[in-house]
C-alpha cells in the first residue's frame, strides 16, 4: 500500500502541475478552459465541480490528466464545436505563437518543478551521490553477464566514451549506453566495445546490478536454517578467511571458489573471535552454502555536497539538464531493437513495484524531480496526442503559413491516440502480468 500511495502522490503532483502549465498559459492568452482533470474521467468522474467556465474534477482512471481548451481538437476528440465559427476565446482563434506557448506550458512547468525540487533538496539535505572514485577504490565486481562481455573482477573504469562520470549511479547508465569503454586492469589500459546484443543481455538479466563495488572479506550477518552452512556450524559474526586452505582477499574470489565445488564439500577456515577453526560443509548445486554476508555500509561511498541557496540553483539546473540528456540517450537505446531495451519500459504499475516499502520524503521528492524531467521529455516527442505533436504542427504552420484542416487534424489526433493507447496497454499488460506471476509463482 505504501508503494501505491507513493506512486499516486507522485503522479498527482506531476499531472496537476503539468496541466496547470497549460491552464495558466491558456488563461494568459484569454483562452477558455472547459475542463481541468486529474486522471481520466472515461464515462464518469469521481469528483467534479464547475467554477466559472471550468469544470474541475478527478477521474477514476489514473492515466495522467488533461485540460480541455475551447476550440481545440485534443484527447477528448470533441469536434462538434469545430463546426461553428471561431470565437475570440477559442484556442484556434489565437496566433500560432500563442498556441505554441500554451502547448509547451506543461513541459516548461515540469522542468521548473525539477529545478525547484533540486534547489530545495541541495540547499537543505545536500546534493548526494555515490562517488565513482570511492566505489572502485578496490576495483569493481561483475556478474556473470558482465564477465561474458569482457569485464573482469578488479577492473576499474577509466573512461566511458572519453570521460569519467563522477556519479557512479549515472556511470552505470553511461556503460549501458556507451560506444567505447576504457578500463584499468592491473595497471594496463584495455579498451572494450559493447555490441547492442551484449547491452541487451545486460539490461534483460542483471541491469544496473551487473557491476558492484569489489568488497573485501566479509563477516557473516546471518545463517539460513536447514542449509548446509547452518548444519556445519557457521555462526553470525564468523569471518571466512580461506576455502580448502586457500586464502582470498575479496568476497567475489570466495564466491567463485565456492562455485567450483558445487554439489561437493569444502573445508572453510573460519575466524571466530580470536580463534581460527575449520568447518566442513556441503555446497549446493547453485554454489551456495547458506549465509548472508555483512558488508560495510555503502554510505562510505556517498558524497554529500552542501550548498547554499545561491549555489544550489545552478547545481539544480545542471542536474536537471543532465537528466534530460540521459532521457535522450535512453530513448535512443530503446529504439535499437537488438538491445531489447524496449521490453524494459515500465508502466506506473511496474514503477510502483520498484519504490521502497517505507515512506521516505527525500526519496519521494528526488523521484518526483527525476520523473518530472522524464515527463517533460516524453511530452516533447513529436507524436500526435502528446504536447510535442501539437507543437510540431504549430511550428510547421509558423514556417509554412499553412495550417492542417480540422478534418486532417482529427485523423492525426486519432492515429496518435491509437498509438499511445496501444503502448499503454502493452506496458500495463506486461507489468500486471508480471505482478500476478510473481504472486502465484
Amino acid at each position: 500500500m505504501i508503494q501505491l500511495a507513493q506512486i499516486l502522490f507522485i503522479l498527482s503532483v506531476l499531472v496537476i502541475l503539468h496541466e496547470l502549465g497549460h491552464f495558466l498559459t491558456a488563461k494568459m492568452f484569454k483562452v477558455r478552459v472547459e475542463k481541468f482533470y486529474l486522471f481520466i474521467d472515461a464515462g464518469f468522474s469521481l469528483i467534479k465541480k464547475k467554477i466559472g467556465d471550468t469544470e474541475w474534477g478527478i477521474g477514476w482512471l489514473p492515466l495522467g490528466g488533461y485540460v480541455k481548451l475551447s476550440g481545440m481538437i485534443d484527447e477528448s476528440m470533441d469536434t462538434a464545436q469545430m463546426q461553428q465559427e471561431a470565437e475570440p476565446w477559442e484556442f484556434r482563434s489565437k496566433p500560432a505563437w500563442q498556441r505554441l506557448i500554451i502547448m509547451l506550458g506543461g513541459i516548461i512547468v515540469n522542468i521548473l518543478l525539477a529545478w525547484v525540487i533540486y534547489t530545495t533538496m541541495f540547499s537543505t539535505v545536500g546534493q548526494k551521490y555515490i562517488s565513482t572514485t570511492a566505489i572502485q577504490k578496490n576495483g569493481l565486481a561483475f556478474g556473470a553477464v558482465g564477465k561474458s562481455v569482457g569485464f573482469q573482477n578488479g577492473d576499474k573504469i577509466v573512461s566511458v566514451d572519453g570521460r569519467l562520470q563522477d556519479k557512479f549511479n549515472w556511470m552505470i547508465i553511461d556503460l549501458l549506453l556507451s560506444d567505447h569503454v576504457q578500463i584499468d586492469r592491473g595497471g594496463k589500459k584495455i579498451d572494450l566495445v559493447l555490441t547492442d546484443e551484449q547491452k541487451g543481455k545486460i539490461i534483460s538479466t542483471e541491469g544496473r546490478e551487473f557491476v558492484q563495488p569489489r568488497l573485501k572479506q566479509a563477516e557473516i550477518d546471518s545463517v539460513f536454517p536447514k542449509m548446509a552452512g547452518f548444519r556445519a556450524g557457521l555462526k553470525k559474526n564468523d569471518k571466512i578467511v580461506a576455502v580448502n586452505g586457500k586464502p582470498y582477499a575479496y568476497f567475489d574470489e570466495f564466491s567463485e571458489e565456492i562455485k567450483k565445488h558445487s554439489n561437493d564439500s569444502v573445508t572453510l577456515n573460519v575466524k571466530r573471535g580470536n580463534d581460527t577453526i575449520a568447518l566442513k560443509t556441503l555446497v549446493n548445486k547453485e554454489g551456495k552454502i547458506g549465509f548472508k554476508a555483512k558488508f560495510s555500509d555503502k554510505t562510505e561511498y556517498i558524497i554529500n555536497k552542501k550548498h547554499s541557496l545561491f549555489s544550489a540553483m545552478p547545481a539544480a539546473v545542471s542536474e536537471s539538464w543532465q537528466l534530460f540528456v540521459y532521457n535522450i540517450k535512453q530513448f535512443k537505446l530503446i529504439l535499437k531493437p537488438k538491445t531489447g531495451a524496449y521490453k524494459q519500459v515500465k508502466s506506473p504499475v511496474g514503477i510502483a513495484r520498484q519504490l521502497p516499502d517505507a515512506w521516505d520524503w527525500e526519496f519521494v521528492w528526488n523521484f518526483t524531480a527525476l520523473f518530472s524531467i522524464g515527463l517533460a521529455f516524453m511530452n516533447l516527442l513529436p507524436i500526435p496526442g502528446l504536447d510535442g505533436g501539437h507543437a510540431l504542427f504549430t511550428i510547421v504552420e509558423m514556417i509554412t503559413g499553412k495550417k492542417l484542416t480540422d478534418k486532417a487534424m482529427g485523423y492525426v489526433q486519432t492515429g496518435g491516440m491509437i498509438i499511445l493507447l496501444t503502448l499503454m496497454a502493452l506496458t500495463f499488460g506486461k507489468d500486471i502480468y508480471q505482478l500476478i506471476a510473481d504472486k502465484l509463482f
